[in-house]
């Protein structure tokens, strides 16, 4: 479905990328995996359009999208949930979840989209009418991913979801992730929490220094001896 090949790119004249390749399935959770400042997050706001490729090419079922804007992405079916959820904290949750469906706006089905989303995190129904900014971290990370489904994408990529987390939301999370997948949505995860995410993944790629150093089934990776030494703390 995404394949990304060769990714080079650039903030000003410092390299982040430098050749990220990947490919990313027809359904399931996909982990992206690194130390810090390895080139997880600018590698998705390069697939989402919002910083431009110096190289490479980021294909989607078939077709070439490396230049092509954030907002045709979109309409593509390729969603950020980006790092720190950046909600619109003075909107209702409720709000904020129609933001998400603006590109579907003109097809009049914002309410059945709503209902399924709340069927799937109910606790955002309770909250409907509350304003964002007053949710707790777990509830705003649950609005930030809801928000991202709203455009039915078939690729979801979200950014460091389980960041400043509590551990029990953090599992919810993941078991989340995987209930997305299950609906048919292939989703590409980030993730510092490497063994909830090796758990939750059905392949991963690894990134060091902006270069893909490993990619393979989760348990390829779990197994292999250097990255379980460099990763995994094994």
């Amino acid at each position: 479905m995404l394949k990304v090949e060769g990714l080079a790119a650039f903030y000003g004249e410092s390299q982040a990328l430098e050749n990220v390749s990947f490919e990313l399935p027809d359904n399931g959770v996909t982990a992206l995996l690194g130390a810090n400042a390895a080139g997880k997050t600018t590698t998705l706001r390069v697939v989402s359009g919002v910083l431009p490729a110096r190289r490479g090419t980021v294909t989607f079922n078939g077709v070439n999208i490396t230049k092509a804007t954030p907002e045709e992405r979109v309409r593509l079916g390729i969603v950020h949930v980006p790092e720190g959820r950046r909600l619109f904290g003075t909107l209702s949750v409720e709000e904020n979840l129609l933001l998400g469906g603006y590109s579907k706006r003109k097809d009049g089905n914002s309410k059945e989209r709503l209902d399924r989303i709340y069927s799937m995190l109910p606790k955002l129904a309770e909250r409907r009418t509350q304003l964002a900014g007053t949710l707790s971290g777990g509830e705003q990370q649950m609005c930030a991913v809801g928000r991202g489904l709203m455009s039915e994408p078939t690729v979801l990529m979200i950014d460091e979801m389980s960041l400043g987390l509590a551990p029990v939301i953090v599992s919810q999370m993941f078991s989340f992730v995987k209930e997305i997948a299950a609906r048919g949505v292939s989703v590409l995860l980030v993730e510092q929490q490497v063994q909830h995410a090796l758990q939750a993944a059905d392949r991963a790629t690894i990134i060091d220094r902006g270069v893909t150093t490993h990619s393979g089934t989760s348990e390829e990776i779990r197994n292999d001896p250097k990255v379980r030494e460099a990763y995994l703390g094994v």
